[in-house]
């Protein structure tokens, strides 16, 4: 195992002069594990058993699960590894409970049903599930009794074999040889585009049904086991299934984000020669991959990472099939709509910004009558029903702005400046919550510019910022295996009582260092 050396920022809202800050905790590293293989996602999603005290990450490089053992976690090493190419062809996501290892496994081609494989904390393979098509996560319900998968359903290059989207429902609650697996779909959906539309649900495919063009991210079980709270990523929605009956329930939108009528700011530009937080007239689609809930007064919360995500296929990206994304320079911008279309266009601007070709088509004539981008650059937390009780507005790029004016929203894999403003930013992705005296905190994680905010949310209503906590040297080069973490992608809390060190802590899978880091969490 090689040993990095930490250059970390321990900083919060007041130091960046941006406000008042909770002083509950503060995060610090204390160990690291790195798999090797710079951009190789060679660590991924992460998840701990209290028992054995061990960690399981979900290595992309290698096509299987590092087993760590965190006995001192500030000396994390490697048990073995267990590959999974002998039941597919790559693992996507790992969970852990009550002894159980579950693993996602995508066939080959993606296409084809994937897996869900069991098996016990030493990596033996216990039992064999049939998943839908390119299982991409996988929870355990909190009392242990089911197992759920998330299955995309992507399609393949040329857009010719398009899965349904599904998630699967394993119920283990008399054994894992007595389990029942059920398939729940979204088929009654189909015909009610409209719908759908209606209720803010993207369905962008013109040949894909609803069925289709669902694509299942992610998952968040209620505290209850009852409910899941399931992110359509690509749709800007949220389905809600009754884990009992094994029914989609409800789904429904998750909004736009006005960052002209909220009266906030971002950089919308990598050739506007730096930091250049403004407002301007566009609207964010959330786009969520990792979600999580926690109750709070006897009501249901869910914690949403608000990445955005495209869809683009074809053999290469020269040739797509299917895109929905185009930077506005390029557009035509509806008239009516936008009389300074000639100056939002300019590069400076709004010109390299990438927005959502149907979402910002609104009557389908082939210009532009309103920009939406991927992405909110934020958080939220929704309540049971899918209404927005909070955002963070434009709190990241501010912070970030403050703590790193050198290398402002860069890459995973480039200290350049600016370098993701007219993508999605910051590009926030993983996010986990943890409890700690009595307090709920939100973990997320920054996918490109990498490192942790750390929120407060015991008050749903109202989030207190606490922690900007970045584990990067951008002094090193990238890829010289001397950078520290780039491209946090799966995060797990470790409550003090199941923790080796008796201190609560945060595991962070990652994807493009392919280190796993081990933050000790101090209370203030």
């Amino acid at each position: 195992m090689k040993k990095l050396f930490f250059v970390f920022a321990c900083l919060s809202l007041t130091a960046l002069g941006l406000g008042t800050a909770s002083a509950g905790i503060a995060l610090s590293p204390i160990g690291t594990h790195a798999a090797g293989g710079f951009d190789a996602s060679a660590a991924e999603i992460v998840q701990f058993d209290p028992a054995t005290k061990r960690a399981f990450v979900v290595n992309g490089g290698t096509k299987g699960i590092d087993i760590l053992d965190l006995s001192d976690p500030a000396a994390p090493k490697l048990l073995k590894s267990v590959s999974v190419t002998d039941y597919g062809k790559s693992v996507n996501s790992v969970a852990v409970q009550n002894g159980l290892v579950a693993a996602a496994v995508e066939a080959d081609p993606k296409q084809d049903n994937g897996k869900i494989l069991v098996m016990d904390t030493d990596g033996a393979i216990k039992k064999v599930f049939e998943a839908g098509a390119l299982p991409d996560m996988v929870a355990f319900t909190p009392d242990g009794s089911r197992i759920l998968a998330a299955n995309e359903g992507e399609p393949n290059d040329d857009y010719g074999d398009d899965p349904e989207g599904s998630v699967t429902i394993v119920d283990i609650s008399k054994g894992l040889d007595k389990a029942v697996v059920a398939q729940v779909g979204f088929t009654a959906y189909n015909g009610k585009e409209e719908e759908l539309r209606k209720k803010g649900v993207r369905v962008s495919h013109p040949n894909a049904s609803p069925a289709m063009d669902f694509e299942p991210e992610y998952i968040a079980v209620s505290p209850d086991s009852g409910t899941a709270f399931v992110a359509l990523q690509e749709n800007n929605a949220m389905a809600v299934i009754d884990i009992a009956k094994g029914e989609v329930v409800d789904i429904y939108g998750l909004g736009l984000k006005d960052w002209a009528g909220e009266g906030l700011v971002f950089d919308a530009s990598n050739k506007d020669g730096g930091i250049v937080l403004k407002s301007w007239p566009v609207f964010g689609c959330p786009m969520p991959d990792a979600v999580t809930a926690y109750e709070k007064d006897g009501a249901v919360y869910i914690v949403t990472a608000n990445e955005g995500d495209g869809r683009e296929y074809g053999p290469d990206e020269d040739n797509p099939v299917y895109v929905d994304e185009v930077r506005v320079g390029k557009a035509k911008l509806d008239e009516k709509a936008f009389p300074d279309a000639a100056e939002l266009q300019d590069k400076k601007n709004l010109g390299r910004l990438k927005v959502i070709k149907d979402l910002s088509d609104t009557d389908g004539d082939g210009d532009l009558d309103r920009l939406v981008a991927f992405g909110g650059r934020s958080f939220s937390i929704y309540d049971a029903k899918g209404n927005l009780v909070h955002d963070s507005g434009d709190d990241f790029e501010k912070i970030i702005a403050k703590a790193y004016p050198d290398n402002f929203n860069a890459s995973s894999d480039d200290n350049k400046i600016d370098d993701r403003s007219d993508d999605k930013g910051p590009e926030p992705e993983g996010v986990a919550l943890g409890e700690i005296d009595g307090r709920t905190y939100a973990f997320i994680g920054l996918e490109r510019m990498g490192g942790i905010m750390v929120y407060d949310v015991t008050d749903p209503k109202n989030p207190v910022f606490v922690q900007y906590a970045q584990n990067r040297d951008f002094s090193r080069a990238p890829d010289s295996g001397e950078a520290g973490d780039l491209g946090p992608e799966g995060l797990c809390f470790v409550a003090a009582g199941d923790s080796p060190s008796g201190k609560d802590l945060l595991i962070v899978g990652n994807e493009t260092s392919g280190t796993t880091t081990i933050y000790e969490i101090e209370r203030k």
